[in-house]
C-alpha cells in the first residue's frame, strides 16, 4: 500500500501523472520508466530546517485571498519548498506524504540542467553553439533540425511542426510520450525510439531564429547533441562535470528510452536540496564548475523581442529566455517545469528557492502567477 487512496497496483503508465497517484509517483518515477542513475557524493543531509519566520509571509492564493505561506503550500499541491540563502538552507517545508531524501521529478527544469551541461562542454571546446545540429546528429538531416544551428536549438528558436499538448492521447504529443516510454504503447502504431521520433519532425514554414516557440523535443535533441559532442552518455557526463563537483549529496535519475536515449527535456529527478545547490552554483556565477562567461550570458538573458512575440510571453512579461533558462526580471533566473516545479534564483538577495509539486494540471496559468509571486515574496523576505 502506498496511500489510503490507492494501491501501487492501481498505478500505470496511463495514470502516473494524474491525481491521486502523482504525489507518490513523482518521487518514484524509476518504478514506471527506465532510468539511468546520476551518481551523487553519497553524503548525509543535515537535519530539516523549519520555515521559522518565513511561515509568516502572506501570499495570494488561487482564489485571490491572502493567506499564510504554509496554507498556500498545502492548498497548492506543493510537495516541498526549500529556501537557500547565501549557500545555506534556511527554511523548508514538506508535505506529509513526502520523503525529503527521495528524488522528485523536476520535469522541464531538466532543460535548464541540459543547458548548463552544454555550456560546460562549450568551455571545454567539445561543443560549439555556432555549428549545426547535423554536425553532431547526421540522421537529423531532412528533419526540422537539418538546417538548424545549435544556438537556436538551445534558445528554443526552432522552426518545427509540433504542438506542445500535454494531455494529448492520440496525436503527435502522445507518440512523443510513447517514444520516451512515458505513455502506454499502442498496437496500432509501433513506438519509435526517442531519437527516431525527433529525426522525423518536419520543419515549419517560418525560418529558424525568428520565433520563440517552446517545444520540449528540442531539449531532447540537445541531449543527443551533448552526448555526441562528448562521446559519453548524458547521465555519466552530468554526474562527472556538474552533479558531483557542485556538491550534490544524493543520486539523481534521468529517464531513458529503450535505446538508452536520455529524456533531457523533462526526465531528471533530484532532491530539493540538491536542486537548490545547483541553483546556487548559477547564483555564484558558475563557481569554477560552469564557465563564468556562459553563466554571465544566462544572467544577461536572451532576445526580449523574440520573447515578447513568442508563445510564453505571458509567463514573464518583459522577460527573456536563453540556453533553456528563463530570465524573468532584473537579477532573476529560473527553471520551470509542468505540474508546478520551480527553481528560482534571486541574485540581489542571494536566495535560491526550490518548489517541487504535484499540481493536478500540467499547466495552470493562474496558479503559475500565484507561485511566481510567492517565490518573489520568499526571496524578498
Amino acid at each position: 500500500m502506498t496511500s489510503a487512496a490507492f494501491r501501487r497496483s492501481d498505478m500505470s503508465l496511463a495514470n502516473w501523472r494524474e491525481h491521486p497517484h502523482s504525489p507518490w509517483a513523482f518521487q518514484n518515477v524509476s518504478e514506471f520508466v527506465p532510468s539511468a542513475v546520476i551518481r551523487g557524493n553519497g553524503l548525509a543531509e543535515t537535519p530539516l530546517v523549519p520555515l521559522g519566520r518565513f511561515a509568516g509571509i502572506r501570499v495570494m492564493d488561487g482564489a485571490g485571498t491572502e493567506v499564510a505561506l504554509p496554507e498556500f503550500l498545502a492548498a497548492s499541491h506543493t510537495d516541498t519548498l526549500v529556501v537557500m540563502r547565501g549557500g545555506e538552507v534556511v527554511a523548508e517545508w514538506h508535505a506529509p506524504h513526502v520523503d525529503p531524501a527521495r528524488p522528485h521529478i523536476i520535469f522541464s527544469i531538466s532543460k535548464s540542467v541540459t543547458g548548463l551541461v552544454g555550456g560546460i562542454l562549450e568551455g571545454q571546446g567539445l561543443l560549439s553553439f555556432d555549428r549545426r545540429v547535423v554536425d553532431y546528429i547526421p540522421d537529423a538531416a531532412g528533419s526540422a533540425y537539418g538546417d538548424l544551428g545549435v544556438r537556436d536549438l538551445f534558445n528554443m528558436t526552432v522552426s518545427a511542426e509540433f504542438d506542445e499538448i500535454y494531455l494529448d492521447r492520440t496525436g503527435a504529443f502522445d507518440r512523443y510520450r510513447r517514444a520516451m516510454l512515458w505513455n502506454p504503447e499502442r498496437a496500432d502504431d509501433p513506438t519509435p525510439t526517442l531519437r527516431e521520433f525527433l529525426c522525423s519532425l518536419p520543419k515549419a514554414a517560418h525560418a529558424h531564429g525568428t520565433r520563440h516557440a517552446y517545444r520540449s523535443p528540442h531539449a531532447d535533441m540537445a541531449g543527443l547533441v551533448v552526448e555526441a559532442a562528448s562521446g559519453r552518455r548524458f547521465a555519466d557526463l552530468f554526474g562527472e562535470l556538474l552533479w558531483r563537483p557542485l556538491g550534490a549529496h544524493s543520486d539523481a535519475f534521468i529517464t531513458v528510452d529503450r535505446a538508452g536515449n536520455p529524456r533531457t527535456s523533462g526526465g531528471i529527478s533530484t532532491t530539493a536540496r540538491d536542486l537548490a545547490r545547483l541553483g546556487d552554483l548559477v547564483r555564484r556565477g558558475g563557481d569554477g564548475i560552469a564557465p563564468a562567461g556562459f553563466v554571465a550570458r544566462l544572467w544577461e538573458g536572451g532576445d526580449r523581442r523574440l520573447w515578447a512575440e513568442g508563445d510564453q510571453h505571458h509567463l514573464f512579461p518583459g522577460g527573456s529566455y536563453r540556453a533553456y533558462w528563463y530570465a524573468p526580471g532584473e537579477g532573476e533566473l529560473a527553471g520551470m517545469g509542468v505540474f508546478g516545479q520551480s527553481l528560482w534564483i534571486d541574485r540581489k538577495t542571494e536566495t535560491v528557492v526550490v518548489r517541487q509539486a504535484s499540481e493536478p494540471l500540467p499547466i495552470d496559468d493562474a496558479m503559475d502567477q500565484c507561485v511566481i509571486a510567492m517565490l518573489r515574496a520568499v526571496s524578498a523576505a
